[in-house]
């Protein structure tokens, strides 16, 4: 066992306790707790929306894919999920922040009342669960390979997420921000040293490349065909469309001192996440030529252990503590702001439908306590579902969510028409029809066409056919629910 090296990391992971100790002192309300009191610069919104993505998939998930696929491989995440962050920025930012609300459910009940609020919250929470587990799976991959071995994952994820924990509990999203903004500069700084070593160690960065060509690890577009096409689009927009109705990016816009910022911020976070995600790719990429054979023994295994087993066994103790060090925030900025978004969606748009007299000191005991739960929960299910590659669980978070809230909310904001009945008949159809089309249920239809993008379309003609056709009926004015056209576009 390496002790420097896992003296180094715990030293790192200390550190960013004691910044969760320090913004905690300044937190005195929900507002504070859920959105760092609307007042982060460009610069921190920046980091922290380019945080937000930039998890263990990145580092770990999404090079696997890569080396085995190539970019056709992983349209889904980099791409669809940095082109996510450029849509907020570009169509979403600006008229949620000037809404003023403390979560994305809040625009669900103003907009369509209670009941869509409950279900997309609880849509929106549910989906956190696959991609905070991958998160807490990678933790337990880092501490087993520093270890080598001597911990096992379980243990590492129990530690690792115990660590996470402190600091949100604590400090909550001004926490989260702060160390965002210093991981990130860990990230960039250790991660581009490491690919300039890695390529030395290659023999040249045209080396790797001329690797990646000749395996044809550069074709982005899929065969001609109509089932290549539906699963290549489907897997395009389960990030780029399934994650903007999402807690934790919403929570990055309304952090934002004005709503310029907030538009500037997650498009630029947006564009530096697909450029940068290049970076890991590159450096797994010139492991492949480095170790040749014992880099596909490794692959047999676990191809997300390539990296990691480069590190450890190709570079200095230096670079060691580099890459480490920025595995680990890449982790910790993901996992820290992807326990805090459910916990806020909770308590603000269920707990409070149910004891709507509650304090304001109350909601941020509720929102601490709710994140601890929370936490144990994903905790059980990432370590039941270990084995389960980093990027799936990623990948599958956001298909709830994709069929179940995106459509309520683009419509809700640029359809003046769409009603209450609408939105509910939209998610009734969206999950039904993605729930059909499950391994599970229906091989067949599963291997025929992606669910998610049929339960997209089924949710679109639900809104559609929900807010129309009653305003067609006698009486077509009873019982619906739509927000005054100013109150949208202010």
């Amino acid at each position: 066992m390496n002790w420097t090296l896992l003296f180094f990391v715990i030293a790192y992971l200390i550190g960013t306790l004691m910044i969760g100790v320090w913004a905690g002192r300044r937190i005195k309300t929900t507002s504070d707790f859920a959105l760092a009191g609307r007042n982060l610069p460009l610069m921190m919104i920046v980091t922290t929306t380019f945080a937000t993505w930039f998890g263990a998939e990145t580092v770990m998930g999404i090079p696997a894919n890569f080396v085995q696929g190539g970019l056709n491989a992983i349209v889904e995440d980099p791409f669809g999920a940095g082109a996510c962050l450029i849509l907020v920025g570009a169509f979403f930012a600006a008229r949620l922040y000037r809404m003023n609300l403390l979560t994305i459910g809040d625009f669900y009940r103003q907009r369509f009342g209670k009941g869509v609020e409950v279900f997309c919250s609880v849509t929106i929470i549910l989906s956190y669960l696959g991609w905070v587990a991958a998160q807490i799976t990678a933790l337990g991959k880092v501490f087993n390979v520093l270890s080598v071995g001597e911990i096992s994952e379980t243990a590492g994820m129990i530690a690792g997420t115990a660590a996470v924990l402190v600091y949100v509990v604590i400090g909550g999203f001004l926490a989260v921000a702060w160390t965002d903004f210093i991981q990130m500069i860990v990230l960039v700084i250790g991660l581009s040293v490491i690919a300039i070593f890695a390529a030395n160690l290659a023999g040249g960065a045209d080396k790797v490349i001329a690797l990646a060509s000749s395996k044809h690890l550069f074709r982005f577009w899929p065969e001609p065909s109509f089932k290549e096409l539906a699963f290549f689009i489907g897997a395009g927009i389960t990030m780029m469309l399934g994650s903007i109705p999402q807690q934790d990016v919403f929570q990055r816009v309304m952090s934002a001192k004005n709503a310029r910022t907030a538009q500037r911020g997650a498009m630029i976070g947006g564009a530096a996440y697909i450029v940068f995600a290049f970076v890991p790719m590159f450096i797994v990429t010139a492991a492949v030529v480095v170790m040749g054979e014992d880099a596909l023994k490794i692959a047999t295994e676990d191809y997300q252990k390539v990296l990691p087993a480069f590190i450890m066994g190709h570079m200095n103790l230096f670079l060691q503590i580099l890459f480490f060090g920025a595995l680990l925030s890449a982790i910790k900025s993901t996992s820290s702001a992807t326990l805090l978004a459910p916990s806020t969606s909770f308590v603000e748009n269920i707990l409070k439908n149910l004891y709507p007299a509650m304090s304001d000191r109350q909601r941020l005991i509720a929102m601490r306590t709710t994140i601890l739960i929370f936490s144990l929960s994903v905790l059980a299910y990432a370590i039941k579902m270990k084995g389960t590659s980093i990027y799936e669980l990623v990948s599958g978070a956001y298909k709830v969510t994709l069929v179940g809230a995106f459509v309520p909310l683009v419509m809700g904001l640029y359809w003046r028409r769409a009603t209450t009945q609408g939105a509910a008949l939209s998610i009734l159809l969206g999950i039904g029809v993605w729930v059909a089309f499950l391994e599970e249920i229906r091989p067949d239809w599963a291997q025929a066409f992606p669910g998610q993008l049929a339960g997209l379309i089924a949710a679109f003609i639900g809104m559609v056919a929900g807010s129309l056709l009653p305003q067609w009926l006698p009486n077509h004015g009873a019982h619906t629910h739509r927000l005054a056209p100013k109150s949208v576009e202010r």
